[in-house]
């Protein structure tokens, strides 16, 4: 039995959520390109749950139900206020959060297609409205409400900063929201479909989908991006620092990409939201310090930058908490997940792959009283 590494290349499933074909994403067959630079992350949603994307009515439907799914249960931000906030990271307390949701939904064990609909929707209208009310509460602040005349990405900025966020800020976070909605099979939603295809519950997967996203080799990588840039602190360093780098071996966060071989297409996106951004925020060292390190990286290593890398810096000059921005990713990865989670129930079977053996064979059991 032939072993990979990571299971690269390994088709473990068929789908039709999202590709990456020839290194150009698509959602439901459409270019990325496409939808962020015409879209609306609630349209994505609605693609990615319904095969195809709405048309006005169908979305102001969605919209609304989005909206009025958004607000938490009280009892939900008072479990958030006894927890250890200081020295925890948000990603773990969004896993036990939306662990915690699943008590408050009487649905949670119904498995029509129906209701598995209706837990999506709560899901993903209650994510943003809980990272940005952590993230206040950890600020000893009281979590703000959702706006109903705001769209999804400007809520979210509002409900995090109780203010109404800017044209530039709302497309930026819109943009991003779309970018990271899906990724075909990646860590975390290939740990989600492993978990409901036991025919486990939505919430079971969501939470497990966020205990793999967790993790800085996937979702955590925007966040060591910004931690690269602040040590590096200015332009005049990014040389010397890549120098270090590279000759120690050291893996420079938010470059390559183990399926994009010619460069992640989601990048340019927020290269372009980076650099508005920064220049807005009065920090354009920023961008100029990501744009040096791409020109070094890519003539010294090949290597291009990834969707973290220009997100890193956007989110800094948006104002979010470093340590928010994998839960961010989660905001909007979870309708990838639910796409792929619905996609799993409608013709299941469970997953269980065998694993190549490599330890010791033959061994004769030795009375304990006999062992050395």
């Amino acid at each position: 039995m032939p072993s990979t590494g990571g299971l690269e290349g390994v088709v473990a499933t068929t789908s039709a959520v999202s590709s990456i074909i020839n290194g150009v994403l698509t959602y439901k067959g459409y270019n990325i390109d496409d939808l962020a630079e015409k879209s609306t992350f609630e349209e994505v949603v609605y693609l990615l749950w319904n095969d195809k994307l709405p048309n006005q009515s169908e979305l102001d439907a969605f919209r609304k139900e989005l909206l009025e799914e958004m607000v938490v249960p009280s009892e939900v931000f008072e479990q958030i206020k006894s927890f250890p906030l200081q020295g925890v990271h948000p990603m773990a307390v969004l896993r036990s959060v939306v662990s915690v949701l699943g008590l408050y939904d009487a649905e949670a064990d119904e498995m029509t297609e129906e209701a598995n609909k209706r837990k999506a929707l709560r899901l993903q209208a209650k994510l943003p409205a809980i990272v940005a009310g952590f993230t206040r509460i950890r600020d000893g602040k009281e979590p703000v409400a959702p706006r109903n005349d705001l769209s999804f990405a400007a809520n979210f900025l509002y409900m995090l900063f109780d203010r109404e966020p800017n044209s530039v800020e709302v497309e930026a976070f819109n943009k991003a929201l779309i970018l990271h909605a899906d990724h075909e099979l990646n860590a975390s939603t290939f740990t989600a479909r492993v978990c409901v295809a036991t025919l486990s519950d939505v919430y079971s997967g969501i939470t497990a989908a966020i205990s793999a996203l967790k993790g800085p080799l996937h979702g955590g990588a925007n966040e060591r991006v910004m931690k690269m840039l602040t040590e590096i602190g200015s332009e005049d360093k990014v040389e010397p620092y890549l120098e270090n780098a590279f000759a120690n071996k050291e893996k420079i966060m938010g470059f390559g990409h183990r399926v994009y071989k010619d460069g992640d297409p989601r990048a340019k996106h927020l290269r372009e939201m980076s650099r508005q951004l920064t220049e807005i925020s009065g920090e354009p060292k920023w961008y100029n310090m990501s744009v040096k390190m791409e020109e070094i990286v890519s003539k010294e290593k090949g290597l291009l930058p990834n969707v973290d890398f220009y997100s890193a810096s956007m989110y800094h000059s948006l104002g979010i908490p470093h340590d928010i921005f994998t839960p961010i990713f989660a905001v909007s990865r979870v309708s990838g997940w639910l796409a792929h989670i619905l996609e799993q129930y409608a013709n299941n079977r469970l997953i269980r792959p065998r694993a190549e053996y490599v330890g010791p064979e033959h061994q004769e059991y030795v009375a304990i009283e006999d062992r050395k």
